[in-house]
């Protein structure tokens, strides 16, 4: 941008209020405050999704630390793979399908509009935009895809250790190009669950309830690790790297901000702006609250504290306010975050006595935390009504339970999902992928 190096008179200089500086005159044809809406509602998308994006590095480094060490350069490779094909499915299914525009194939079920996503064309002008009221097409593409990609993260860490590449892979495409964008089109493309009211701000059940379903159904037909339940007892395996694993936590941290914080949906206006500020505030004090209910239960309960349920309980206390982050007060916030930090400690320890094996606890926190922050929503929100949300959450887990295990079974009976015996206990590094994240520190 070129700058003002002499001053101009007074009279001959107008603001513009899209940018706070001044010019010659107005552009014709041009509304300079719409203009500021479009620029500025574009712009929270963009850098609330790339904050999302961060939080792909999160799962990444969490899951790489909690999982065994002949077990991490699995975990990064589904990672980088999972994140990657989310992208090329979105496009090519999943956005169209999840935003009708008011196209049905089936009145708030099925979307009418099939095919690739398409951007605006390359400098395009106001009278040309898609919404010019709103928002740049390829700015709203780039940020839904990144709660895309994060739902299939979740099932990544759930079934670690123990399942075949290929066969995930091919779950992903489904998850991400199908599953995933239909049932968001029942609340997030204004489909029947929008319609009866149903409130999930930014995704405590749309996108993180249904990683977590989609993780259970994959836990239950896949079965635990070998060792892990033996003679009634359960035997720890300890992550190859806690430090690791914290500094994922922390990433997945800060993505969240762009991830509650960007859908608010709209910076335009003095409003949106300190809403954005206020779920910000919420978000962090949601997180707070979750780990140090973790902390406390932990000593409690154990006598010492356990890092990885302060990881945890600080990531459940996470996905427990985003399906509300902007009408609590900072106090609410960090009690409903609270509440999620109590259900991790208790759920990952219920889950081991029923024999579902959760590698890093993804159902405790995305699933269970989901649950209870999407019925908490009423706590806070006026306009929520408790029997709709609880009839959300089962359609949407209904749903996504049945589509997932009818498409792990398809899997199971004609790839196999899980690798060899002699393959799990070597680790999946050397025999599925020929290489470890640790090599100097390997046996042999």
């Amino acid at each position: 941008m070129k700058l003002l190096n002499t001053l101009a008179p007074a009279a001959a200089l107008i603001a513009l209020p899209s940018l706070g500086l001044a010019q010659d005159g107005p552009t014709p044809g041009i509304n300079p405050s719409t203009d500021s809406v479009f620029i500025f509602n574009s712009l929270l998308f963009l850098i609330g999704g790339f904050l999302v994006f961060w939080m792909a590095a999160g799962f990444a480094m969490l899951e790489a630390g909690l999982v065994r060490s002949k077990n991490v350069t699995m975990q990064l490779t589904k990672n980088m793979a999972l994140f990657s094909l989310a992208a090329i499915f979105y496009y090519l299914i999943g956005y169209n399908l999840m935003y009708p525009l008011g196209t049905w194939m089936v009145d708030g079920v099925l979307s009418g509009v099939w095919g690739p996503g398409v951007l605006e064309a390359v400098g395009v002008t106001s009278d040309a935009a898609d919404d010019y009221g709103y928002a740049s097409t390829g700015s709203d593409f780039f940020f839904q895809l990144m709660f895309c990609a994060a739902t299939a993260s979740i099932v990544s860490g759930a079934l670690a250790e123990r399942i075949k590449l290929w066969p995930f892979l091919i779950f992903v495409i489904v998850l991400t190009a199908v599953i995933y964008p239909l049932q968001a089109s029942w609340k997030w493309g204004g489909g029947f669950l929008d319609e009866m009211g149903f409130l999930d701000f930014a995704g405590s059940t749309v996108v993180h309830s249904v990683g977590g379903w989609a993780a259970l159904a994959g836990a239950l037909i896949l079965g635990p690790r070998i060792g892990k339940y033996k003679d009634g007892r359960v035997n720890p395996m300890p992550g190859s790297n806690l430090a690791l694993a914290t500094l994922g936590t922390f990433i997945l941290w800060m993505g969240w901000f762009g991830f509650n914080g960007g859908s608010q949906l709209a910076m335009g206006t003095v409003g949106d702006v300190a809403d954005v500020s206020r779920i910000f505030a919420n978000t962090n004090a949601a997180a707070a609250g979750g780990a140090v209910a973790a902390l406390i239960l932990t000593q409690l309960l154990y006598k010492k504290p356990d890092l990885t349920m302060i990881l945890n309980g600080a990531l459940a206390g996470l996905v427990s306010i985003t399906a509300e982050p902007l009408t609590p007060t900072l106090g609410s916030a960090t009690l409903i975050g609270a509440v999620g930090g109590v259900i991790v400690v208790f759920a990952v320890p219920f889950l081991d006595k029923l024999k579902i094996d959760d590698v890093v606890g993804a159902i405790p926190v995305h699933l269970f935390a989901g649950i209870w922050g999407t019925i908490a929503v009423v706590l806070t929100n006026p306009d929520a009504s408790l029997g709709v949300q609880i009839y959300s959450v089962f359609v949407v887990g209904i749903f996504t339970v049945v589509a997932s295990g009818v498409m792990w079974f398809i899997l199971k009976a004609t790839m196999g999902i899980r690798v060899s015996e002699e393959a799990e206990i070597n680790g999946l590094d050397t025999s599925e992928l020929g290489m470890e994240a640790y090599p100097d520190f390997s046996k042999g």
